[in-house]
């Protein structure tokens, strides 16, 4: 059974609950979260601290993840609040407990996409 670090993902990024939001896909949910989170990319995201991940959605194919990404990213940000809150009523970051940054044993994620 997939979990969140082995499938294709659209998916969206805040700043905070209601705050600015980021839009993206990705093979690896995971590894991409990591990256948000710790400021690995430069631009948008990193500028604008969207490092909560408050919606995603899985796909079996990037074609179809890739399709849904570009249709969000046309939607005014009222419709986006909506799909996050729809989802997520507490704006919660549903990554908050993927990554054991406290546990010595602990390597972040390796992104292959």
């Amino acid at each position: 059974m997939p979990t969140h670090r082995t499938f294709i993902a659209t998916y969206i990024m805040a700043s905070g609950r209601n705050g600015t939001l980021y839009t993206g896909m990705t093979a690896n949910l995971t590894a991409r979260a990591w990256r948000h989170r710790s400021g690995a990319f430069e631009g948008f995201s990193k500028t604008y601290g969207c490092t909560r991940l408050v919606w995603f959605q899985r796909f079996a194919w990037v074609a179809e993840a890739i399709r849904r990404e570009k249709q969000i990213k046309e939607w005014k940000r009222d419709w986006k609040l909506k799909l996050i809150e729809d989802a997520n009523p507490g704006g919660l970051d549903l990554a908050a407990d993927w990554f054991p940054e406290n546990d010595p044993d602990w390597t972040p994620p390796n992104e292959a996409d």
